[in-house]
């Protein structure tokens, strides 16, 4: 069985010089990573693309993987920068007008860098980081469900986990899918209208009254209930 590579940090820099390599070592990888995919990455041609050692590479990461890995946690921290400021701008706004925000934020957040979010969704499962993954998406359903909790009399009621998970994923997916999929949907033109969408869905998801008894025990169309 192949060895599982190590991905943390031999060591974190502390001087501004050491700092300043590591900085030089996580762009290179994000360059190579956009620019030739990951099987063409290798600590040779990311220390030559950082201009610095292997040598001085190796006193920092002990693989390509766990530069991957720092790229990764970066990227995802430039998203919860974003997002944490759009939570923080919005907490006193009623809902119909901080959730355009809150999914503005959250598309905006994903055309960061595209191409590199991409990437970073296909190497990740190798890397073995998929709990850095869990965590970032338990940071954004706690955000918003600290939101809903602050306007839940402005709200249907609903469990607040499961209402947090439903809007968070939803537009996760959304924004996602058009990464990996349609990014002719995250242009300057058009990403008005996904947000648009998106937002319409959210707000219809929070608000939409609870079936009644006359919808709740309708029976459905013979053609559709045939299946």
């Amino acid at each position: 069985m192949a060895r599982r590579p190590l991905t943390s940090p031999r060591k974190h820099a502390s001087q501004e010089r050491s700092r300043a390599t590591v900085e030089a070592l996580v762009e290179a990888t994000a360059r190579i990573l956009v620019r030739e995919g990951f099987e063409r990455a290798s600590t040779n041609r990311i220390a030559r693309e950082a201009g610095v050692s292997v040598g001085s590479l190796y006193q920092y990461y002990p693989s390509k993987e766990a530069l991957v890995v720092a790229v990764i946690d970066r990227h995802n921290e430039e998203i919860m920068s974003l997002v944490r400021a759009t939570v923080a701008q919005v907490a006193a706004e009623p809902v119909e007008r901080a959730i355009p925000k809150l999914v503005a934020a959250a598309i905006e957040a994903h055309r960061v860098n595209p191409r590199l979010h991409r990437v970073l969704a296909e190497q990740i499962p190798r890397t073995g980081q998929l709990e850095n993954v869990e965590a970032f998406d338990r940071q954004n359903y706690e955000l918003f469900r600290t939101y809903l909790e602050n306007h839940r009399d402005e709200i249907r009621p609903l469990d607040l986990d499961m209402a947090a998970f439903v809007c968070v994923t939803s537009v996760e997916a959304l924004t996602h899918t058009a990464v990996l999929h349609r990014p002719d949907f995250l242009t300057d033109a058009a990403v008005g209208a996904l947000v648009e969408e998106a937002t319409r869905l959210v707000l219809g998801y929070l608000r939409e009254a609870p079936a009644g008894p006359a919808t709740r025990g309708a029976r459905l169309p013979v053609h559709l209930a045939a299946g």
